[in-house]
């Protein structure tokens, strides 16, 4: 059934939000802290080892890099552009309005939770390859495994950063499902140096996202996400 991987990724994602939570409500303040700057820290390394497995290769006996100026151009423009319309803002807004609606007014915590979790969830190849065999072949495997990896991620996350985090299901439920949606459309244009240039870019804003986490605000990470849209075309032109 077209859509299930989706589903089942949204279902573990908010079953992993709830165990933190409920774990994240028998821990003091000062430990809640660690367990922030803990998973920055792993966020960021995630991101880092997706930039090096994609960006750098053997050649003979030496080590050299790939993808240089596809990354140069596609963050200079994507940044551009992010910050000319100001994602970073539209999204802080969601995360403000489901904030009011949700009765959180009291937890300070909650967009900046929703608005990290959300980047850090729905940044990455997995994500797009993963909806269009969903959506083409009825092959939920790969959002299935994405659904396991982002249960231990959303966790341990919600424990540190509060609810806000659990709400990052919505942008990867319509996000995803779009996708797949329109898979048959997305399918040719997914080429594997396409897929390998977004995957390069994709990796680098999670990067951003750990570094926030550990250091709030370094980075309008929101901002930069036209960058994977630039380094998919920059792929298909080059």
């Amino acid at each position: 059934m077209p859509g299930l991987g989706t589903i089942i990724n949204v279902v573990l994602l908010v079953a992993g939000g709830l165990l933190g939570l409920a774990g994240g409500r028998f821990i003091t303040p000062r430990i809640q802290d660690t367990l922030m700057k803990a998973s920055g820290l792993c966020v960021l390394f995630i991101g880092l080892g997706g930039t090096m497995q994609k960006m750098l290769l053997i050649d003979g006996e030496a080590l050299a890099t790939t993808g240089t100026t596809m990354l140069i151009v596609s963050f200079a423009l994507g940044s551009l552009i992010g910050e000319a319309v100001n994602l970073e803002a539209a999204i802080e807004n969601l995360g403000e309005w489901l904030k009011r609606k949700t009765g959180s007014e009291g937890d300070n915590e909650f967009t900046n939770a929703f608005v990290s979790t959300s980047l850090t969830v729905c940044i990455g190849a997995m994500a797009i390859v993963g909806s269009i065999q969903d959506g083409l072949l009825g092959d939920w495997s790969t959002l299935a495994l994405k659904g396991a990896l982002d249960c231990i991620i959303v966790c341990t996350m919600t424990a540190s950063l509060g609810r806000g985090c659990i709400f990052s299901a919505l942008p990867v439920a319509v996000f995803q499902g779009t996708i797949t949606l329109f898979a048959g459309a997305l399918s040719p244009i997914m080429t594997t140096a396409a897929l390998n240039s977004l995957s390069l870019v994709g990796s680098m804003l999670i990067f951003c996202v750990g570094v926030n986490l550990i250091r709030p605000q370094t980075f309008r990470t929101a901002n930069m996400l036209p960058s994977v849209v630039i380094a998919v075309i920059y792929a298909l032109l080059f």
